[in-house]
């Protein structure tokens, strides 16, 4: 499957199986349209009545399909197996309560509704037992500590990350441990403990004061923005390991490129602005109507990102990241984030789900920890799930970025966990085409720096 597009000034084709990523010029991009539209394969003597200018268009495109970058057969799915049923990461729930009311909030302002609670530790422990067991042959495993805000509950917190390294040694086996935190309870000792044990940290925040204060107040319904900023800048000033800045955007902020750039200009370098989910009928949520705005804003900060490049000032939208050079495996590339399968979510309670998002159905609850109880006719279902199962997905030339979209997305607006959520798709694809031609422009900029 080919797509083209133009975009910021350059002729792009994408061959979808291949993921060959081609930068045309206006000429070429017109040769190929014309290729694209005849029947396949295309012949190898160019159209006649063309130009010499256009007949080597023709033979250098012509070239590229035979060395299998053009046109390409779609990857082979007869026998692929799409999940190995081990779970390999999950997302820990030590917290259902919270410090903030966000009005976004699909947590239900923390409680997920079904009343405020913090994991016990023995709980915890179950949990970590359990990964350790349903791993099976795999040697690298991650844990993130998940709310609710952890925070409220970081001395169990800091026992179950001294757990995990007790019980993994003897396994051979190694946790990686995460924390999603949005920052208010953040002290010297929790810093500490963070930057030397957690692996990555997810610091929520919505960008601009006025946006952040908006949509993610305290319980008291003041702004948390002057809060958490110099918290977050306290921990990651002398950090090593991995983290990021986290937001959403709403129908209340379409401008959200400016969030970016807000965050940015506090010195942040890792960023991710990403689209809220809410009901068609919450005020905040994002409908058909505001697509094309939504991706004009995707197309200024990605021009925005190319200057930046150019000024030696890059920064990093987790949106925009992507590798063309090795790529997802074949089984990521089918399959997406694995949910259900290979990373579940754990309840303060002990139930297991799908992941984060699917606490919110009772229906899709997978078993409990605290009683050893594994739903494994669910999980062999959310194994199943995979584009090659999904007609929209198969037509789709994005589908090999994306693996499906988010199942708990697809069945909170569809009730079906393979079936797309549109919306959600149609800013996929948007992102993709941005980080494609932010790719372009970086190896053209990197190409006349070594030329100078």
């Amino acid at each position: 499957m080919l797509h083209q597009f133009e975009q910021n000034g350059y002729n792009i084709a994408l061959d979808s199986a291949s993921g060959a990523v081609h930068v045309l010029s206006p000429l070429a991009a017109s040769v190929l349209r014309q290729m694209a539209s005849l029947p396949l394969p295309p012949a190898k003597q160019p159209p006649e009545g063309y130009s010499e200018e256009k007949a080597e268009c023709w033979d250098e495109l012509y070239s590229l399909y035979e060395n299998g970058m053009l046109f390409s057969d779609d990857i082979d799915t007869e026998n692929a197996s799409y999940a190995s049923g081990f779970i390999k990461s999950i997302c820990l729930h030590i917290s259902h309560d919270c410090n903030m009311r966000c009005r976004y909030c699909f947590a239900g302002t923390g409680d997920f509704h079904r009343g405020r609670q913090l994991m016990d530790l023995e709980t915890g422990k179950n949990a970590i037992d359990f990964l350790l067991r349903e791993s099976g042959p795999i040697k690298n495993l991650e844990l993130d500590f998940f709310g609710g805000e952890p925070l409220l509950n970081f001395d169990v917190v800091k026992e179950l990350v001294r757990y995990g390294r007790e019980k993994e040694a003897p396994l051979k086996k190694n946790i990686r441990f995460t924390i999603t935190t949005n920052g208010a309870l953040l002290d010297d000792d929790s810093i500490a403990f963070i930057n030397e044990h957690m692996s990555n940290a997810v610091l929520s925040v919505d960008g601009r004061r006025e946006v952040n204060d908006l949509n993610r107040p305290f319980e008291d319904g003041s702004g948390s923005y002057d809060t958490i900023i110099p918290k977050f800048k306290q921990l990651i000033k002398d950090r090593t390991a991995d983290w990021y800045v986290r937001g959403t955007y709403t129908r209340d902020n379409l401008d959200f490129a400016e969030d970016v750039l807000s965050l940015n200009a506090e010195g942040f370098d890792q960023i991710s602005v990403e689209p809220v989910v809410l009901p068609d009928d919450n005020p905040m949520a994002l409908r058909e109507e505001d697509l094309s705005i939504i991706e004009a804003e995707y197309e200024r900060l990605a021009k925005v990102m190319v200057e930046r490049y150019r000024e030696g000032r890059p920064f990093t939208f987790f949106h925009f990241m992507i590798d063309l050079d090795a790529g997802p495996c074949v089984y990521k590339r089918l399959k997406g984030c694995g949910c259900g399968a290979e990373y579940v979510a754990i309840t303060p309670g002990g139930d297991i789900y799908p992941c984060h998002q699917f606490v919110e159905y009772p229906e899709y609850k997978m078993g409990n920890v605290n009683d050893g109880s594994v739903d494994r006719i669910a999980q062999k279902n959310f194994m199943r799930c995979a584009i090659v199962r999904n007609d929209e997905c198969k037509r789709c030339w994005a589908k090999y970025f994306c693996g499906g979209g988010c199942p708990a997305n697809n069945y909170g607006f569809n009730r079906d966990i393979e079936k797309p959520y549109k919306l959600g798709c149609d800013i996929e694809r948007k992102r993709v085409e941005c980080a494609l031609m932010i790719k372009a422009a970086e190896a053209e900029i990197d190409s006349e720096r070594e030329d100078s």
